[in-house]
């Protein structure tokens, strides 16, 4: 919130509070930033001269501050002190920091359609606590929803309990603002909830898109638009779009109540953040999407080579031997290999989704199982080939001899020449 310092002609001191800035200026006097002797910051309205001297206003105001003492909930700024007889009448509440949501816009641009259905359902159950309190605050727009850390908050409720559209030409007095302004008002019929139901719904328009939703020209072209034309949404989600014109119609009894909204806008806040984690990149490619056939035996083979390497520098630099059972873990995986935060590494237990935990880095295939060691895996074929080979050269001994009666003798003979292939070379 933009802060200004205090003007020649600003109060230092009012009540037990001290005035450090400006936080601005309205139709019924200035706020400032003050604060009390413990340090705790408030937002300090005081009302204007004339204004003061109207008995009638001082009335209207001794009721919005009574009745901003029986609001409960935390989406409003809470109501600190008062003073109603001062020669200038005051009140503090608490100062919530951050900017509004018009400066936030202003700023930013327009809010995705989660941000605006998650601030429209904090709003709309602010609007719950403030109507069982009895008070309309009759100028809900961006410039009065401060977007705190804790969640946005409501303030100015300067004309709640005002009188209706005849006061829209006093000075001081105006109903509030043309964009946001419910038609009720305009006519000067009796305000309701729903008469804030409506200035919510142009304000989540206005979040959406950055303007209100009855465009821009002066106050008599706004208040027309408003009572005889209907909103443009252009721009709007369409996962909001029908429920602000629901909230934006005509008639009040067509508007849906807060409590409605509160939960119709919780639902598409949660749908709307589920649909934005959603297009984000996907995860790194499974086992089941690695490359087969002849890409796959390159693949393994590049790994073997890899491990075996390490292998021997590590088993090298501690001077123990390397373990054959264990592959160690690679440094940096090469092309076509499963990136190690996809690998399944986290402990529970002593366990791993209820198989038994491996060390971190350890690699696993889909069913859990460590892969061979590929050095284990040549000696073994080294050794089957050796043995098939035995084998053969065997049978073909057995074949070339001329009956059974002499095979033994040809098989001692082979065995007794020296340097002779076969079983007995061994």
């Amino acid at each position: 919130m933009a802060m200004m310092r205090l003007r020649r002609e600003d109060p230092r001191v009012v009540g037990s509070f001290r005035l450090h800035r400006r936080l601005g200026a309205g139709g019924m006097g200035v706020v400032y930033l003050g604060s009390d002797r413990r340090g705790q910051r408030v937002a300090l309205k005081v009302i204007r001269p004339d204004l003061a001297e109207d008995q009638e206003f001082r009335s209207r105001f001794a009721r919005e501050v009574s009745a901003a003492r029986r609001i409960r909930g935390g989406c409003t700024a809470r109501l600190v002190a008062a003073d109603l007889e001062a020669d200038r009448p005051w009140f503090a509440t608490q100062y919530v920091p951050g900017p509004s949501l018009h400066d936030k816009v202003v700023d930013e641009g327009p809010l995705v359609a989660s941000e605006v259905a998650s601030i429209g359902a904090a709003l709309s159950e602010g609007l719950v606590a403030v109507h069982e309190a009895g008070v309309v605050h009759r100028d809900l727009k961006p410039s009065n929803i401060l977007l705190s850390p804790k969640g946005p908050r409501i303030i100015d409720f300067g004309i709640a309990w005002a009188t209706g559209a005849s006061t829209l030409t006093h000075v001081g007095t105006a109903v509030g603002s043309p964009g946001f302004l419910a038609p009720e008002q305009v006519r000067g019929a009796a305000v309701t909830p729903a008469t804030d139901v409506f200035a919510l719904g142009a304000t989540l328009a206005y979040a959406a898109t950055a303007d209100s939703p009855f465009g821009q020209g002066s106050s008599e072209v706004m208040l027309y638009r408003v009572v005889h034309e209907e909103p443009q949404l252009y721009g709007v989600p369409d996962a909001l779009a029908p429920l602000v014109r629901a909230c934006l119609a005509k008639d009040p009894e067509e508007r849906p109540s807060t409590l409605q909204l509160s939960m119709r806008l919780k639902e598409i806040a949660a749908r709307e953040a589920q649909g934005v984690s959603e297009a984000r990149p996907s995860a790194p490619r499974a086992d089941h999407d690695r490359p087969t056939g002849r890409l796959a035996e390159r693949y393994v083979e590049r790994y073997a080579e890899q491990y075996v390497e390490q292998d021997t520098e590590r088993g090298r630099a501690a001077g123990t031997p390397t373990p054959r059972a264990q592959a160690p873990r690679a440094s940096a995986p090469r092309a076509g290999s499963r990136p190690p935060a996809a690998r399944n590494t986290t402990r529970s237990g002593g366990r791993t989704n209820g198989r038994p935990a491996t060390r971190p880095g350890t690699r696993t295939t889909s069913t859990g199982r460590r892969p061979a060691n590929p050095r284990l895996l040549r000696q073994r074929l080294v050794v089957f080939v050796v043995v098939t080979l035995l084998v053969a050269l065997g049978i073909a001994a057995a074949q070339g001899c001329q009956g059974p009666a002499r095979s033994l003798g040809v098989s001692l003979e082979v065995e007794a020449r020296p340097g002779t292939e076969g079983p007995g070379a061994l």
